[in-house]
């Protein structure tokens, strides 16, 4: 009996939705998605857009990293410059953010594509310690220049809706408003935003998956000499994959600094780019469904082991920074162990069990 839809045609293969359990999945999804941010607290909310931005640069990682095999430490580099691309546009010039953030996604692809060019050549950690000179030098370049970085290190982000907004106009959006019978406050509202953008996000990079140019990355990251006898390109394919992974993580960038409205440098450390590692891996490398699980599941086991933590034994006696540094790695690891695919991996096994019941295979 097979364990999955038997694919008998190419548009078959094609579909977004496969069979019924996708279907099933996607519902009970749109559910929770639209229900969560009228039923949590105030800090599971700003939580849950911390896990919506993370999605985003997740996302953008697994394309480099899982679709084409780069390994990548410099993610947060093109996350620093799409928040502080956002901020300047903002501040500067009052462009509304829904333009600010699509022009951080280009500037971040110019950068990764640059930075792409000078790394087709490495793979494995010596494209790690590239990449991770990279980050290093995003964030000297952008603490030697306050007109970049803003006075004292800190940026305002002001979060404007259209052109020709004034300050004070600007401000207005921060306030709760009601759209008929709905009333909606300033999380509330980044909540319903960083969805749309979350599932453009998701839908995008799950169809570049299914094209050529996705199984091209997927061809180079498995052999990239077996590729090229095949007629791929792996200079050309490397540098799709470095600059849409960019673009993916300038977004995630400017919706960052939407969010927090004051950025500074030192949110955009070797930190931030192991943890975004630490979600693909967690999630299941090589699947954008894989990105999105690491992403949630990453962000508000985070916060719940902020709580947890120092009532456990052992843990509780260590400094609060590091409480949570520690269970993750334990989690990762158990995870990892039990399957090697990560989250995907588990869900995949509970479902096919019930698809093959009673039988075992």
């Amino acid at each position: 009996m097979p364990t999955h839809p038997l694919v008998t045609r190419y548009q078959d293969d094609l579909r977004l939705f496969p069979d019924r359990y996708h279907k099933l999945g996607i519902a009970i999804g749109l559910v929770v998605l639209l229900g969560f941010p009228f039923t949590a607290s105030a800090s599971w909310l700003t939580v849950g857009n911390h896990a919506l931005v993370a999605i985003v640069g997740a996302v953008g990682l697994m394309i480099l990293t899982g679709f084409a095999g780069q390994i990548s430490l410099g993610h947060a580099a093109f996350l620093a410059i799409g928040a502080f691309t956002t901020a300047i546009l903002g501040e500067r010039w009052q462009v509304p953010f829904w333009l600010c953030l699509p022009i951080a996604g280009a500037v971040a692809t110019v950068i990764g594509l640059a930075a792409g060019v000078f790394a087709l050549r490495l793979r494995g950690l010596y494209l790690a310690i590239v990449t991770l000179g990279l980050l290093y030098l995003v964030a000297h370049t952008l603490e030697s220049y306050p007109a970049l970085s803003g006075t004292g290190g800190q940026k305002f982000t002001g979060m404007y809706v259209s052109f020709g907004q004034t300050p004070a106009e600007m401000r207005d959006v921060y306030e709760r408003m009601a759209y008929g019978p709905v009333i909606l406050d300033w999380d509330q509202k980044l909540y319903f935003i960083f969805v749309a953008i979350a599932l453009v996000a998701a839908w995008t990079a799950k169809n570049l998956a299914r094209s050529n140019a996705g199984r091209a990355m997927a061809a180079v990251r498995d052999h990239d000499l077996a590729a090229a006898t095949l007629g791929v390109n792996p200079v050309r394919t490397k540098l799709l994959a470095f600059g849409a992974s960019s673009f993916f993580a300038g977004v995630a960038g400017g919706v960052f600094a939407l969010q927090q409205r004051t950025i500074t440098v030192e949110y955009f450390g070797l930190g931030v780019s192991i943890e975004y590692v630490a979600m693909i891996v967690l999630g299941g490398v090589g699947s954008v469904w894989g990105a999105v699980a690491g992403a949630i599941a990453f962000v508000f086991l985070g916060k719940l082991m902020q709580t947890i933590g120092p009532s456990l034994p052992l843990i509780g006696d260590l400094p609060t920074g590091l409480q949570t540094s520690v269970l993750f790695s334990i989690l990762v690891i158990g995870v990892l162990v039990i399957e090697p695919l990560g989250l995907l991996g588990i869900w995949l096994r509970i479902k096919r069990y019930f698809v093959a019941w009673p039988f075992r295979y």
